[in-house]
């Protein structure tokens, strides 16, 4: 995945990881995004070297009652690779996750 290619849904994945939302249903949540466009762009994002991954304690999980989170971070290429995408996608760090936005009367 090359700078100029990075998709929308892409740059807004990789914008939340480095504001700290660090796992995938974080992710989805802060974002809007559905886990079907998420997931695969974490993915893709680790192949390109613009974010690592590790797994957590399989402890820790168990002591919360929850499946093991796989954790991200953004590399130094991950971060240049992000700043690009901002300057492209200008509004991409305006935007409200879908669960903040106001919901607006239908018109009849």
């Amino acid at each position: 995945m090359r700078e100029h290619s990075l998709s929308y849904a892409a740059a807004a994945v990789l914008e939340a990881i480095a504001k700290g939302h660090q796992y995938g249903f974080d992710v989805i949540g802060v974002t809007g995004l559905a886990s079907g466009t998420v997931y695969p762009a974490l993915r893709r994002l680790e192949d390109a070297g613009y974010v690592q991954s590790r797994w957590e304690d399989h402890r820790v999980a168990q002591r919360e009652v929850r499946p093991a989170r796989k954790y991200y971070e953004v590399t130094e290429s991950g971060e240049a690779a992000l700043t690009a995408a901002l300057l492209r996608y200008r509004p991409i760090g305006r935007r409200r996750p879908a669960s903040a936005r106001i919901p607006r009367p239908s018109r009849a």
